[in-house]
């Protein structure tokens, strides 16, 4: 029974717990291991076809778990619906597997990388494993990521510096529409009228609505730091060509 318990902890997922740092660990395993296969032995029909059905794995995970919400839980329609940042991304991210358009790349790569990566961090799971939450949680966050680092090291797909600022702009569209969103519905997607119940990075930049304020000055900067690495590569592969 004490060994059972090890596994069977349905219990709010706390950071650097053992829920919290296998699934990443699995996850980053994982996502190596099918993009150096990819690269070695896939043709790129291949390639295309396997991350448009990873796409679409990552997308019906969370449309089954919503839908399982509906059918068996008290779904509520204020707080539940998948239009936060990170759930919103995995129900449309089989459109951007299919197309692969470099537009949808440009603003993808820093949400996913941005956004995405501070959920894997600081998780905000009610219920830890086995639930479906849980599942549905890792699915979702490590899914995204994997993609995005497909693209990056399959299709080598890389942002510019103007894709920065196309990115920021697309975020600020998004927000205006869970205000006007939010407001309607009396909710609080993309937490813009309260901070989320677990730890993340908005315990740091004080109360409401100076969060709001402080999260959107760092939104460039932080953009610019997840630039910084392509920037450096490509000056790097530059000095080489000479």
């Amino acid at each position: 029974m004490g060994l059972l318990a090890l596994f069977i902890v349905l219990s709010k997922v706390t950071i650097g717990s053992f829920q919290h740092i296998i699934p990443i660990l699995c996850g980053v395993i994982g996502a190596v291991f099918v993009i150096r296969y990819a690269n070695k032995s896939f043709s790129l029909k291949q390639k295309q076809k396997a991350i448009h059905y990873f796409g679409w794995f990552v997308s019906l995970t969370l449309i089954g778990f919503h839908v399982y919400r509906m059918l068996f839980d008290n779904y509520n329609f204020k707080t539940d619906l998948p239009l936060y940042l990170c759930s919103l991304l995995a129900l449309l991210i089989p459109v951007f597997t299919y197309y692969r358009k470099y537009w949808m790349f440009e603003i993808l790569v820093f949400w996913i990388i941005g956004g995405t990566l501070q959920g894997v961090i600081t998780p905000d799971i009610a219920n830890g494993f086995p639930s479906f939450d849980y599942f549905r949680y890792w699915t979702v966050h490590l899914g995204l990521l994997s993609i995005i680092f497909y693209f990056i090291f399959v299709f080598k797909m890389k942002p510019t510096l103007r894709s920065v600022f196309k990115s920021f702009l697309a975020l600020q569209v998004y927000v205006v529409l869970m205000v006007g969103l939010n407001y309607v519905l009396d909710a609080n997607y993309f937490y813009l009228n309260e901070k989320p119940k677990s730890a993340s990075l908005l315990d740091y930049f004080g109360e409401w609505p100076y969060y709001i304020m402080v999260g959107q000055l760092i939104i460039i900067p932080l953009f610019l730091m997840i630039y910084l690495p392509f920037l450096l590569l490509n000056k790097r592969m530059k000095s080489l060509s000479k």
